[in-house]
């Protein structure tokens, strides 16, 4: 039998369904994932509220989030503290903070009561060996169909990099809508690898077409995707 610290840091694995969850948020009453089907969803937690590292990052994704909107994600946060709490923290960082050039900052996406801590352990959230009472950064990336697409995790002393969160988003958006996996590095508008051939026949095709792509040697072949054929907003 698993040990309760086991239990606590079970992980939810790429692929699988987003463990369903309803929860109070300040934005109401939410059944997760079933409420945003159809859309992409960015789930993401912090350690507390009131704290400076989760205030910027709570700004930031506040400040971008009618770029992810444009995305079709919708933002839903996470922290074990209290619903009366997270609105105080929130009204306070409208009124009162002011960071990178952005002030009077108003959080309109849902922020999750969990003090219970029921969805941060279905979400592997608590690391005992980081902290038992707080969520660590943790990013999912949800898809329409509510697939787990990819996971993210920080420690808490480290604010996260949003141009990096918007850029994930945009490229799997891309290797859905075209089949095709993105390179190292890739931004929107760079070339995009083309799926390794799966026969001989298929390889040797490539090898010998040089019209729509560059092919280094039967595995490794990328082509053009415009940056105009990319959806960034």
């Amino acid at each position: 039998m698993e040990n309760p610290e086991q239990q606590i840091a079970t992980l939810p694995r790429i692929g699988d369904k987003a463990p369903a969850f309803t929860a109070v948020t300040t934005q109401g009453d939410i059944n997760f994932p079933a409420d945003y089907e159809g859309k992409w969803i960015i789930l993401f937690s912090h350690p507390a509220d009131f704290t400076p590292v989760c205030t910027s990052e709570f700004m930031t994704f506040a400040h971008m989030e009618p770029e992810f909107t444009a995305l079709n994600c919708q933002l839903v946060g996470l922290s074990i503290d209290g619903l009366y709490s997270h609105i105080a923290w929130l009204r306070t960082i409208k009124e009162k903070i002011q960071f990178k050039g952005m002030k009077n900052i108003e959080v309109k996406f849902p922020l999750i009561e969990d003090i219970s801590m029921t969805v941060a352990k279905k979400y592997g959230m608590i690391q005992p060996g980081e902290s038992t009472t707080k969520a660590v950064r943790a990013v999912f990336f949800i898809d329409p169909k509510g697939t787990i697409r990819a996971m993210i995790y920080y420690p808490l002393s480290m604010g996260r990099n949003f141009d990096e969160l918007k850029r994930a988003l945009i490229a799997m958006q891309t290797a859905d809508a075209y089949n095709i996996a993105t390179p190292a590095d890739w931004r929107p508008g760079d070339d995009v690898i083309v799926p390794t051939a799966g026969s001989c026949g298929v390889a040797k095709e490539r090898m010998e077409d040089k019209d729509e792509m560059t092919c280094y040697d039967w595995f490794f072949c990328t082509r053009p995707l415009p940056l105009e054929k990319v959806r960034t907003q």
